[in-house]
């Protein structure tokens, strides 16, 4: 499904009320964005996938848009610098400030997808965010090397260390899947199989 006109349908369900010229230069600039040539994972595929997930609540949806606008492999504030992004983007389509602030607190929410439990909004979009994590292990390997392709920059002994721990901040979650309980056993397993590879 085309993304051209996705983001100006959600900024729209979401009371956006800027001008439809407004939300379209939003939008081109969101896809560019997404569209830059470093991001081997964090691409306009993987904005599809979680758009799959939460278009259907327009303010997920926006944060969706939003949750690796600003993606920099050396840099360890991405979801910051992205809600920060989100904050004049969202003000520019004239959203009203609760959905401007709750957009803003799922963006940040993404940086260690902890959920509380009554948390619907933001289990619905870690949910669909992690869902890479349930692929059969040759789609599980073809995700993570793009994630290193990515991090081509970082020497493999460092690259082990920092994404071990990555991995195991994510065993570490209570629950990596509120919504989809039934991902659980398979995402834990492809966890730590991977991790398993990391060992010296």
């Amino acid at each position: 499904m085309p993304l051209e006109g996705r983001f100006c349908a959600s900024a729209r369900a979401a009371g956006a009320t800027a001008l439809a010229s407004t939300l379209d230069a939003v939008e081109a600039e969101l896809i560019a964005r997404w569209s830059e040539p470093h991001r081997s994972y964090h691409n306009l595929d993987h904005l599809e996938a979680v758009l799959e997930e939460t278009e259907a609540d327009p303010i997920a949806a926006l944060a969706a848009w939003g949750h690796d606008a600003i993606y920099d492999p050396r840099s360890n504030a991405n979801e910051e610098r992205s809600a920060q992004l989100m904050a004049g983007l969202l003000q520019r389509c004239a959203v009203p400030l609760p959905v401007l602030s709750e957009t803003l607190r799922l963006v940040r929410l993404t940086a260690g997808h902890a959920v509380k439990a009554d948390d619907h909004r933001g289990a619905l979009l870690a949910d669909a965010d992690l869902a890479v994590l349930t692929r059969p292990w040759p789609g599980y390997q073809s995700y993570v090397d793009a994630v290193r392709a990515e991090y081509a920059h970082v020497p493999d002994e460092l690259w082990r260390i920092g994404r071990a721990a990555v991995l195991q901040s994510l065993l570490d979650l209570p629950a990596l899947f509120r919504l989809h309980p039934e991902r659980e056993a398979t995402a834990r397993a492809n966890l730590a199989r991977e991790l398993a590879t990391l060992s010296p």
